[in-house]
């Protein structure tokens, strides 16, 4: 052994919440091919900013998480941003909506919209 430590980073994870109402949104457009496909772009209040969006292809460079039938997918430039994070739904006062939960954001916006590292 070379004494040298190699890092794996944590993957991504989809709660089990998030993955039920994906199910029932997949299920609502007739497309069980489509994914939730989790992007950060530039922008927002704080720098970075989260998207969703359903894709239904995949790229070489994508990757997959997946939770039972609900399949997740981040391109390469922003799963690096998204390394281990959270991915749930939630209901409440403020609606419904998929939220992330980055353990790499070093403050985030009041909505939890965008984020900086």
């Amino acid at each position: 052994m070379s004494g040298a430590e190699s890092f794996v980073p944590a993957p991504m994870y989809l709660t089990d919440a998030a993955a039920q109402r994906l199910g029932a949104l997949v299920e609502e457009e007739g497309n069980p091919g489509l994914k939730l496909r989790v992007y950060v772009t530039g922008g927002g209040c704080s720098g970075f900013q989260y998207g969703f969006d359903f894709a239904d292809t995949v790229g070489d460079e994508d990757t997959i998480i997946e939770n039972g039938s609900a399949s997740m997918v981040v391109d390469a430039l922003s799963y690096q941003y998204l390394v281990g994070s959270t991915v749930d739904f939630e209901e409440g006062l403020a609606g419904a909506r998929f939220i992330i939960k980055n353990p790499n954001a070093t403050s985030t916006c009041g909505c939890g919209a965008s984020f900086a590292v």
